[in-house]
Protein backbone atom coordinates (compact mmCIF):
# COMPACT_ATOMS: atom_id res chain seq x y z
CA UNK A 1 0.00 0.00 0.00
CA UNK A 2 1.33 3.45 -0.94
CA UNK A 3 1.67 6.34 1.92
CA UNK A 4 -0.94 7.88 0.37
CA UNK A 5 -3.51 4.92 0.60
CA UNK A 6 -1.90 4.20 4.20
CA UNK A 7 -2.91 7.70 5.37
CA UNK A 8 -6.45 7.64 3.80
CA UNK A 9 -7.25 4.65 5.50
CA UNK A 10 -5.31 5.33 8.70
CA UNK A 11 -8.00 8.81 8.75
CA UNK A 12 -10.56 5.97 7.78
CA UNK A 13 -9.34 4.09 10.79
CA UNK A 14 -9.30 7.44 12.92
CA UNK A 15 -13.37 7.80 11.77
CA UNK A 16 -14.28 4.86 12.89
CA UNK A 17 -12.84 5.10 16.31
CA UNK A 18 -15.35 8.08 16.57
CA UNK A 19 -18.08 6.12 15.51
CA UNK A 20 -18.16 3.24 17.02
CA UNK A 21 -19.35 0.03 15.53
CA UNK A 22 -18.66 -2.51 17.80
CA UNK A 23 -21.60 -2.35 20.24
CA UNK A 24 -21.68 -5.99 20.57
CA UNK A 25 -18.60 -6.14 22.28
CA UNK A 26 -19.56 -2.88 23.99
CA UNK A 27 -22.62 -4.14 25.87
CA UNK A 28 -20.59 -7.73 26.60
CA UNK A 29 -17.53 -6.07 28.40
CA UNK A 30 -19.83 -4.09 30.80
CA UNK A 31 -19.56 -0.04 31.25
CA UNK A 32 -15.87 0.73 32.01
CA UNK A 33 -16.75 4.61 32.67
CA UNK A 34 -20.29 4.82 34.27
CA UNK A 35 -22.07 2.81 36.99
CA UNK A 36 -25.48 3.83 37.93
CA UNK A 37 -29.17 3.21 37.94
CA UNK A 38 -31.28 2.47 34.83
CA UNK A 39 -33.06 5.46 33.40
CA UNK A 40 -35.04 6.72 30.75
CA UNK A 41 -31.46 7.42 28.77
CA UNK A 42 -29.44 3.99 30.54
CA UNK A 43 -30.25 1.15 30.26
CA UNK A 44 -27.58 -0.15 33.40
CA UNK A 45 -24.37 -0.60 30.53
CA UNK A 46 -25.10 2.22 27.77
CA UNK A 47 -26.57 5.45 26.94
CA UNK A 48 -28.99 6.32 24.52
CA UNK A 49 -31.47 9.01 22.81
CA UNK A 50 -34.81 8.07 24.33
CA UNK A 51 -37.26 8.01 21.54
CA UNK A 52 -34.63 8.42 18.73
CA UNK A 53 -31.91 7.29 16.33
CA UNK A 54 -28.35 4.45 17.33
CA UNK A 55 -25.51 6.43 15.50
CA UNK A 56 -24.70 4.16 12.09
CA UNK A 57 -22.39 1.29 11.79
CA UNK A 58 -19.07 0.28 10.46
CA UNK A 59 -20.62 -0.60 7.21
CA UNK A 60 -22.10 2.44 6.79
CA UNK A 61 -19.40 4.13 7.91
CA UNK A 62 -17.18 2.42 4.90
CA UNK A 63 -20.12 3.11 2.52
CA UNK A 64 -20.04 6.78 3.18
CA UNK A 65 -15.75 6.80 3.04
CA UNK A 66 -15.96 4.90 -0.07
CA UNK A 67 -18.94 7.02 -2.01
CA UNK A 68 -17.78 10.14 -4.20
CA UNK A 69 -19.66 12.98 -2.60
CA UNK A 70 -16.67 14.34 -0.92
CA UNK A 71 -15.76 17.94 -2.00
CA UNK A 72 -12.22 18.78 -0.35
CA UNK A 73 -10.69 21.83 1.62
CA UNK A 74 -8.01 23.98 1.13
CA UNK A 75 -5.05 23.22 3.35
CA UNK A 76 -5.60 26.57 4.80
CA UNK A 77 -8.60 28.51 5.54
CA UNK A 78 -7.28 31.56 7.78
CA UNK A 79 -10.11 33.59 9.87
CA UNK A 80 -10.53 37.19 8.78
CA UNK A 81 -9.63 38.16 12.81
CA UNK A 82 -6.38 38.19 13.99
CA UNK A 83 -6.01 36.02 17.69
CA UNK A 84 -7.99 37.37 20.30
CA UNK A 85 -6.35 38.45 23.59
CA UNK A 86 -9.33 38.82 25.59
CA UNK A 87 -9.79 40.99 28.52
CA UNK A 88 -9.34 39.25 32.19
CA UNK A 89 -13.18 39.35 33.42
CA UNK A 90 -16.27 41.05 32.42
CA UNK A 91 -18.51 41.71 34.92
CA UNK A 92 -21.99 43.51 35.12
CA UNK A 93 -24.36 43.15 32.38
CA UNK A 94 -21.92 42.04 29.54
CA UNK A 95 -21.51 38.82 27.96
CA UNK A 96 -19.26 38.37 25.51
CA UNK A 97 -17.99 34.62 23.22
CA UNK A 98 -14.89 34.23 21.56
CA UNK A 99 -14.41 31.22 19.48
CA UNK A 100 -11.28 29.62 19.34
CA UNK A 101 -12.45 26.87 16.84
CA UNK A 102 -14.75 24.69 16.33
CA UNK A 103 -16.88 23.91 19.29
CA UNK A 104 -14.57 25.82 21.41
CA UNK A 105 -15.50 28.94 23.10
CA UNK A 106 -14.85 31.47 25.49
CA UNK A 107 -17.20 32.46 27.55
CA UNK A 108 -16.82 35.88 29.60
CA UNK A 109 -19.88 36.66 31.94
CA UNK A 110 -20.52 37.88 35.28
CA UNK A 111 -16.69 37.65 36.23
CA UNK A 112 -16.69 34.12 35.02
CA UNK A 113 -14.38 32.53 32.20
CA UNK A 114 -15.14 29.30 30.65
CA UNK A 115 -14.28 27.28 27.79
CA UNK A 116 -16.31 24.59 25.96
CA UNK A 117 -15.15 21.98 24.55
CA UNK A 118 -11.67 23.19 24.65
CA UNK A 119 -9.13 21.97 21.39
CA UNK A 120 -6.11 23.46 20.89
CA UNK A 121 -4.60 20.20 18.87
CA UNK A 122 -3.05 20.12 15.48
CA UNK A 123 -5.74 16.75 14.86
CA UNK A 124 -9.28 15.67 16.00
CA UNK A 125 -8.27 12.26 16.44
CA UNK A 126 -6.77 9.59 18.82
CA UNK A 127 -3.73 8.88 16.39
CA UNK A 128 -1.07 11.53 15.95
CA UNK A 129 -0.23 11.11 12.03
CA UNK A 130 -3.94 11.19 10.83
CA UNK A 131 -7.73 12.09 10.63
CA UNK A 132 -9.11 15.24 10.63
CA UNK A 133 -6.30 18.48 10.95
CA UNK A 134 -7.31 22.16 11.70
CA UNK A 135 -7.15 24.52 8.81
CA UNK A 136 -6.40 28.00 10.75
CA UNK A 137 -4.99 28.27 14.32
CA UNK A 138 -6.83 28.39 17.49
CA UNK A 139 -8.82 32.00 17.85
CA UNK A 140 -6.64 32.60 20.92
CA UNK A 141 -3.41 31.64 21.90
CA UNK A 142 -3.40 29.55 25.34
CA UNK A 143 -0.90 32.19 26.80
CA UNK A 144 -3.87 34.55 26.05
CA UNK A 145 -5.93 33.42 27.77
CA UNK A 146 -7.40 35.27 30.89
CA UNK A 147 -7.81 32.89 33.82
CA UNK A 148 -9.98 30.02 33.31
CA UNK A 149 -12.52 29.21 36.14
CA UNK A 150 -14.41 26.37 34.22
CA UNK A 151 -14.27 23.70 31.48
CA UNK A 152 -17.17 22.50 29.99
CA UNK A 153 -16.75 18.90 27.95
CA UNK A 154 -20.22 18.18 26.33
CA UNK A 155 -19.12 14.84 25.34
CA UNK A 156 -15.82 12.60 24.54
CA UNK A 157 -15.62 12.79 20.39
CA UNK A 158 -11.56 14.34 19.85
CA UNK A 159 -13.03 16.62 18.37
CA UNK A 160 -14.74 18.50 21.68
CA UNK A 161 -12.75 16.35 24.44
CA UNK A 162 -8.77 16.64 23.69
CA UNK A 163 -6.60 15.52 26.56
CA UNK A 164 -3.58 17.22 26.14
CA UNK A 165 -5.48 20.47 25.78
CA UNK A 166 -7.29 19.70 29.38
CA UNK A 167 -4.09 18.27 30.93
CA UNK A 168 -2.48 22.26 29.83
CA UNK A 169 -5.05 23.72 31.53
CA UNK A 170 -5.35 21.93 34.69
CA UNK A 171 -1.43 22.75 35.26
CA UNK A 172 -1.81 26.70 34.24
CA UNK A 173 -5.27 27.19 36.06
CA UNK A 174 -6.63 24.15 37.88
CA UNK A 175 -10.08 25.11 36.89
CA UNK A 176 -13.44 23.01 37.64
CA UNK A 177 -14.19 20.33 34.70
CA UNK A 178 -17.87 19.63 34.17
CA UNK A 179 -18.86 17.24 32.06
CA UNK A 180 -21.64 14.70 31.56
CA UNK A 181 -21.48 11.02 33.37
CA UNK A 182 -18.73 8.96 32.55
CA UNK A 183 -16.27 11.32 30.95
CA UNK A 184 -14.96 12.22 34.15
CA UNK A 185 -13.56 9.64 34.38
CA UNK A 186 -12.15 9.24 30.98
CA UNK A 187 -10.49 12.63 32.04
CA UNK A 188 -8.89 12.13 35.07
CA UNK A 189 -7.24 9.44 33.64
CA UNK A 190 -4.46 12.31 31.85
CA UNK A 191 -5.69 14.82 34.44
CA UNK A 192 -5.42 13.35 38.15
CA UNK A 193 -5.98 15.91 40.20
CA UNK A 194 -8.55 17.58 38.70
CA UNK A 195 -11.78 18.74 40.07
CA UNK A 196 -14.44 17.06 38.76
CA UNK A 197 -18.08 17.15 38.28
CA UNK A 198 -20.15 14.64 36.61
CA UNK A 199 -23.96 14.93 35.65
CA UNK A 200 -26.65 13.79 34.21
CA UNK A 201 -29.81 14.95 32.61
CA UNK A 202 -31.85 17.11 34.69
CA UNK A 203 -28.93 18.23 36.79
CA UNK A 204 -28.42 21.73 38.20
CA UNK A 205 -24.90 22.40 39.80
CA UNK A 206 -24.14 25.53 41.45
CA UNK A 207 -20.63 27.52 40.18
CA UNK A 208 -20.52 29.96 42.28
CA UNK A 209 -20.91 34.04 41.35
CA UNK A 210 -24.93 33.66 40.60
CA UNK A 211 -23.82 31.48 38.32
CA UNK A 212 -25.79 28.09 37.62
CA UNK A 213 -25.61 24.89 35.07
CA UNK A 214 -28.07 22.90 34.08
CA UNK A 215 -27.29 19.42 32.44
CA UNK A 216 -29.89 18.82 29.34
CA UNK A 217 -30.35 16.19 26.74
CA UNK A 218 -29.21 16.56 22.97
CA UNK A 219 -29.48 13.90 20.23
CA UNK A 220 -25.96 12.66 20.05
CA UNK A 221 -23.49 9.19 21.28
CA UNK A 222 -20.43 9.01 22.26
CA UNK A 223 -17.03 6.65 21.34
CA UNK A 224 -12.90 6.96 21.95
CA UNK A 225 -12.41 3.70 20.26
CA UNK A 226 -14.19 0.89 18.91
CA UNK A 227 -15.35 -0.98 22.16
CA UNK A 228 -16.47 1.81 24.30
CA UNK A 229 -19.31 3.63 22.13
CA UNK A 230 -22.26 5.09 24.46
CA UNK A 231 -20.47 4.35 27.71
CA UNK A 232 -19.96 7.93 28.71
CA UNK A 233 -23.56 10.37 28.04
CA UNK A 234 -23.34 13.16 25.97
CA UNK A 235 -25.29 16.68 26.40
CA UNK A 236 -25.93 20.49 26.21
CA UNK A 237 -25.59 22.81 28.79
CA UNK A 238 -27.76 26.16 30.18
CA UNK A 239 -25.38 28.57 31.75
CA UNK A 240 -28.22 30.60 34.01
CA UNK A 241 -26.51 33.99 34.96
CA UNK A 242 -27.55 37.26 35.90
CA UNK A 243 -26.68 38.91 32.54
CA UNK A 244 -28.92 35.89 30.94
CA UNK A 245 -29.37 32.61 30.17
CA UNK A 246 -26.71 30.52 27.30
CA UNK A 247 -27.53 27.32 25.77
CA UNK A 248 -24.23 25.64 24.48
CA UNK A 249 -24.87 22.40 22.35
CA UNK A 250 -21.59 20.83 21.25
CA UNK A 251 -23.29 18.37 18.96
CA UNK A 252 -26.63 17.31 18.27
CA UNK A 253 -28.94 15.85 15.85
CA UNK A 254 -32.11 17.92 15.05
CA UNK A 255 -34.90 14.94 16.35
CA UNK A 256 -37.52 16.78 15.24
CA UNK A 257 -36.68 19.68 17.60
CA UNK A 258 -38.09 17.78 21.10
CA UNK A 259 -34.85 18.64 22.96
CA UNK A 260 -35.52 22.47 21.35
CA UNK A 261 -38.92 22.83 22.70
CA UNK A 262 -38.20 21.13 25.94
CA UNK A 263 -35.57 23.66 26.83
CA UNK A 264 -37.85 26.42 25.73
CA UNK A 265 -40.12 25.40 28.16
CA UNK A 266 -37.82 24.81 31.41
CA UNK A 267 -35.60 27.93 30.53
CA UNK A 268 -38.03 30.32 28.87
CA UNK A 269 -35.69 31.68 26.20
CA UNK A 270 -31.86 32.43 25.55
CA UNK A 271 -30.24 35.62 25.21
CA UNK A 272 -27.46 33.62 23.18
CA UNK A 273 -27.34 29.89 21.69
CA UNK A 274 -24.31 28.49 20.74
CA UNK A 275 -25.38 25.62 17.83
CA UNK A 276 -23.60 23.79 15.43
CA UNK A 277 -24.59 24.15 12.09
CA UNK A 278 -22.01 22.20 9.85
CA UNK A 279 -20.44 18.18 9.58
CA UNK A 280 -23.61 17.07 8.11
CA UNK A 281 -23.03 15.61 3.97
CA UNK A 282 -24.26 13.18 3.43
CA UNK A 283 -27.29 13.92 5.02
CA UNK A 284 -28.22 9.78 5.27
CA UNK A 285 -25.50 9.27 7.62
CA UNK A 286 -24.71 12.80 9.79
CA UNK A 287 -28.78 13.70 10.41
CA UNK A 288 -29.01 11.46 13.70
CA UNK A 289 -25.65 13.11 15.06
CA UNK A 290 -25.48 16.83 12.74
CA UNK A 291 -27.95 18.65 12.85
CA UNK A 292 -27.94 20.96 8.87
CA UNK A 293 -27.75 24.80 9.13
CA UNK A 294 -31.49 24.89 8.51
CA UNK A 295 -32.62 22.84 11.13
CA UNK A 296 -29.92 24.84 13.30
CA UNK A 297 -32.37 27.93 12.25
CA UNK A 298 -35.36 26.21 13.03
CA UNK A 299 -33.57 25.45 16.43
CA UNK A 300 -33.10 28.85 17.09
CA UNK A 301 -36.78 29.77 16.58
CA UNK A 302 -38.01 26.97 19.17
CA UNK A 303 -35.55 26.97 22.02
CA UNK A 304 -36.39 30.95 21.52
CA UNK A 305 -32.84 32.47 21.37
CA UNK A 306 -32.28 36.19 20.69
CA UNK A 307 -28.71 35.32 19.12
CA UNK A 308 -26.73 32.35 17.51
CA UNK A 309 -23.02 31.74 17.73
CA UNK A 310 -23.20 29.30 15.07
CA UNK A 311 -20.12 26.75 15.49
CA UNK A 312 -18.80 23.46 14.16
CA UNK A 313 -17.59 24.34 10.65
CA UNK A 314 -14.38 25.18 8.75
CA UNK A 315 -11.79 24.12 11.15
CA UNK A 316 -11.76 20.46 11.03
CA UNK A 317 -12.63 18.50 7.90
CA UNK A 318 -15.52 15.35 9.37
CA UNK A 319 -17.57 15.61 6.96
CA UNK A 320 -18.12 15.49 2.58
CA UNK A 321 -19.61 19.55 2.10
CA UNK A 322 -17.34 22.13 0.94
CA UNK A 323 -15.50 24.52 3.85
CA UNK A 324 -17.63 27.40 2.99
CA UNK A 325 -21.19 25.70 2.05
CA UNK A 326 -22.43 25.83 5.65
CA UNK A 327 -22.80 29.32 5.60
CA UNK A 328 -24.01 29.48 2.21
CA UNK A 329 -26.74 27.33 3.28
CA UNK A 330 -27.64 28.87 6.54
CA UNK A 331 -27.55 32.82 4.79
CA UNK A 332 -30.66 31.06 2.55
CA UNK A 333 -32.39 29.66 5.51
CA UNK A 334 -32.26 32.47 7.20
CA UNK A 335 -33.15 34.73 4.11
CA UNK A 336 -35.92 32.22 3.53
CA UNK A 337 -37.06 33.07 7.41
CA UNK A 338 -37.12 36.57 6.83
CA UNK A 339 -34.58 36.27 9.67
CA UNK A 340 -31.52 38.82 9.89
CA UNK A 341 -28.63 37.51 9.35
CA UNK A 342 -27.10 39.09 12.37
CA UNK A 343 -28.95 37.37 14.60
CA UNK A 344 -27.11 34.12 14.07
CA UNK A 345 -23.43 34.45 13.35
CA UNK A 346 -20.95 31.88 11.95
CA UNK A 347 -18.31 32.23 13.57
CA UNK A 348 -14.82 32.56 12.75
CA UNK A 349 -11.84 31.31 15.11
CA UNK A 350 -10.30 34.81 16.96
CA UNK A 351 -14.00 36.60 16.48
CA UNK A 352 -15.15 38.13 19.56
CA UNK A 353 -19.08 38.55 20.10
CA UNK A 354 -20.49 40.94 22.64
CA UNK A 355 -23.74 39.87 22.48
CA UNK A 356 -26.48 42.68 22.71
CA UNK A 357 -29.04 42.28 25.69
CA UNK A 358 -32.06 42.26 23.24
CA UNK A 359 -32.07 41.24 19.53
CA UNK A 360 -32.06 44.01 17.07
Amino acid sequence: MNRRNFLKWSGLAALAALAGGVTARSAMAGNKYYSGPVSDHFDGKLFFNPDGEEPSGLLNLVRWKLGNGNKAWPDRFPSPFPQAVPEERITGDRLVVTLVGHASFLIQVAGLNILTDPVWDERASPVRFAGPKRVNPPGINMGDLPPIDLVIVTHNHYDHMDLETLWVLQGRDKPRFVTPLGNDEIIRARVEDGRFDGMDWGDRLEVGRGVTLHCEPCHHWSARGLGDRRMALWAAFVIETPAGKIYHIGDTGFHRGINYRAAREKHGGFRIANLPFGAYEPQWFMKAQHQNPDEAVEGMLLCDAAHVAGHHWGTFKLTDEGIEEPVEALNAALDARRISRSRFRPMRPGEVFEVPAAAV
